[in-house]
């Protein structure tokens, strides 16, 4: 199998509020071939979230046992609930030849790259603090614990932008899907990706 047979697998990583899911969801929009993995969760639906397209729901009793089983490329607690991504699920989307997205946390992002899984990642960071700390208060409805302890986190995980391939200021929406659209693009014709196709190409100059 040639490395363009496979799907390229990106990392996309932000503090909470930094507004990650929105820019993938709209570069996959834009994007070709490319797919959000859907992750699974211990918590509770929202209002508005249905079980299959926003997250994959499950009881914690079930998340645990899929965790004793190995069945997740990588997995967090994050504020008390459980995420991850299922390895399965995984690689049967890159060996369709599909591209794909995991929006996950920094925890996640070093637990894919310490099992030496081929990756690119990125990390979406917001301007500054204050506009992150703005951003969580008009987007949700959270306690004043509960937005203190998000920038806390959140302070951790921007000290980790060096642990990325890529930076992405997410400073204005479509300029920030601009960005990683131009990743993405840059990505697919590296030589590590069309070395398959290069090939093949020489091959009819014999």
């Amino acid at each position: 199998m040639s490395s363009r047979d496979r799907g390229l697998l990106f990392i996309v990583s932000a503090p909470s509020g930094a507004g990650k899911t929105t820019l993938v969801e709209r570069l996959v929009e834009q994007v070709p071939n490319l797919k959000l993995s859907r992750s699974y969760t211990s918590r509770p639906a929202r209002e508005g979230e249905t079980d299959g397209v926003d997250y994959n729901f499950l009881t914690r009793a079930r998340f645990e046992a899929m965790i004793a089983a190995g069945e997740f490329l990588e997995w967090a607690d994050v504020f008390g609930n459980l995420y991850g991504t299922s390895s399965r699920d995984t690689d049967d989307i890159l060996a369709s030849g599909s591209d794909l997205v995991l929006v996950i946390d920094v925890q996640g992002a070093r637990k894919v790259r310490q099992d030496s899984v081929d990756a690119t990642a990125v990390f979406v960071m917001p301007p500054s603090l204050h506009v992150l700390e703005e951003r969580l208060r008009g987007r949700s409805k959270d306690s004043e614990d509960a937005i203190q302890r998000r920038l806390r986190v959140a302070r951790e995980e921007v000290a980790a932008f060096a642990e990325y391939d890529y930076i992405v200021v997410n400073d204005e929406l479509t300029a920030a899907v601009d960005r990683l659209r131009g990743i993405v693009v840059a990505e697919r014709v590296r030589l590590r990706s069309m070395r398959g196709e290069a090939e093949r190409i020489v091959r009819t100059f014999s």
